[in-house]
């Protein structure tokens, strides 16, 4: 008997067409799921309630991600029902946008463009990302991708993990990490330990001139605390998430110095959706046939 797997989109219903043994159903509203639906696939930074999702759907067995991220699930999910993200989709796209920024930043792409607005040409030397010491916090996928890019540019990458392994360091030792590089990298989970990492006695720790870029989440870092050391002009940054997100018109972070600022979009690329599927395909395909899936979810990861 064919397992019901629910989908948001036509993407969903395409990817999944060609997996045995499942029976693809659309929907197009958390308030009709059908009841015998075993798996379900949110839609792409969708924040549904989970715990009502879960109470229409008895016989739900897993819910698949389309997104690395899980943080609006972890914890609200019966011990019955499996959760699984879609880690390897969005690695590299979000790794390109770290990248794009760095060297946005070392190589002054924004303040060249002005000074074109403006008919001005002053040729002026600039920073370079060669040699440039990169503190990358998170060392999965998206981590392993930026590394990976970072070396193509002879930067010299330090990864961080959860705990040390061999080209890894753990992440107790990032109080001491931070004065010895040039660029911090956030590239962690939103868990109980991520959420607020990031605040005034770790930004303290940053060398001057400094860069911070977030590719988290907004809620690793605190505000407050780096729009202070934007303002002094003690470090710089480039976030792709902020809190709150969008920050309302009056936040400070809409006139900081020293910033670069994209609206959540690192990993909002062509063929971001072929990637996630391919990915979700996967994983339902294991899943039906009763192998271990890889991306599962475990505690607060």
């Amino acid at each position: 008997m064919a397992i019901t797997v629910l989908v948001p989109d036509e993407a969903g219903e395409a990817a999944l067409a060609g997996v045995d043994g499942v029976e693809v159903v659309r929907y197009d509203s958390v308030d009709a799921l059908p009841e015998r639906a075993e798996v379900l696939v949110p839609g792409f930074l969708v924040e549904s309630d989970p715990v009502a999702v879960v109470s229409r759907l008895p016989r739900l067995r897993l819910i698949q991600l389309l997104t690395a991220g899980a943080e609006n699930w972890i914890g609200r999910v019966p011990p019955h029902v499996t959760l699984s993200t879609a880690r390897g989709a969005h690695g590299g796209s979000t790794a390109e946008w770290a990248l794009a920024v760095l060297l946005a930043v070392y190589r002054e792409l924004i303040p060249f463009e002005r000074e074109r607005v403006a008919r001005t040409w002053i040729r002026e030397p600039t920073e370079t990302l060669l040699d440039k010491k990169v503190l990358v916090i998170g060392a999965g996928d998206l981590g392993s991708q930026l590394k990976r890019r970072l070396d193509a540019c002879d930067a010299r990458t330090t990864l961080v993990g959860h705990r040390a392994r061999d080209g890894v360091r753990g992440i107790d030792e990032v109080p001491t990490l931070l004065g010895e590089h040039d660029a911090v990298v956030l590239m962690v989970p939103l868990t109980p330990a991520t959420t607020g990492m990031v605040d005034a006695a770790f930004l303290s720790r940053m060398r001057d001139g400094a860069v911070l870029v977030n590719a988290a989440r907004g809620k690793v870092v605190d505000t407050d605390a780096l729009v202070a050391e934007l303002v002094s002009g003690r470090l710089r940054a480039a976030l792709d998430v902020t809190e709150p997100e969008p920050p309302p018109a009056d936040h400070p972070l809409w006139t900081a110095p020293n910033l670069l600022l994209t609206p959540h979009v690192a990993a909002s690329v062509e063929g971001y959706q072929r990637r996630s599927y391919a990915v979700v395909a996967a994983q339902i395909a294991r899943f039906v046939a009763g192998q271990p899936l890889q991306n599962v979810v475990r505690g607060d990861y």
